[in-house]
């Protein structure tokens, strides 16, 4: 069974955490069903950024993002060569070493 290894993350995980994961499962599914909140703003459909992190190891096994995703991508913060949105990527058969970003862009937020 794959983990995904979450690295500390001062709001969400401050001691890091190692997840069993099923194969097919994303991401964001498992990190919430293991009481690590990352936000998901338009509730898991590829519509906004929130869920966005960065797979540190592992990135290769995951399935390709596709142009929506790819589309999205483009307005998170502190994008990189390795960022997905945790709701559309799913474990493959690699562990992952996934990095949440210290910051989202939450247009729902920042409006009120």
């Amino acid at each position: 069974m794959p983990k995904i290894i979450v690295l500390p993350h001062e709001e969400l995980c401050p001691d890091g955490a190692v997840l069993e994961a099923e194969t097919g499962e994303s991401v964001l599914n498992v990190a919430l069903k293991n009481d690590i909140d990352i936000e998901h703003a338009c509730e898991k459909v590829c519509a906004c950024t929130t869920c966005h992190v960065i797979i540190r190891e592992g990135f290769d096994s995951l399935e390709e993002s596709d142009e929506l995703e790819d589309d999205m991508l483009d307005k998170a913060w502190g994008l990189e060569p390795e960022s997905r949105l945790s709701c559309q990527a799913k474990v493959a058969d690699e562990d992952l070493v996934v990095e949440i970003p210290k910051y989202t862009v939450n247009m729902v937020s920042e409006n009120h």
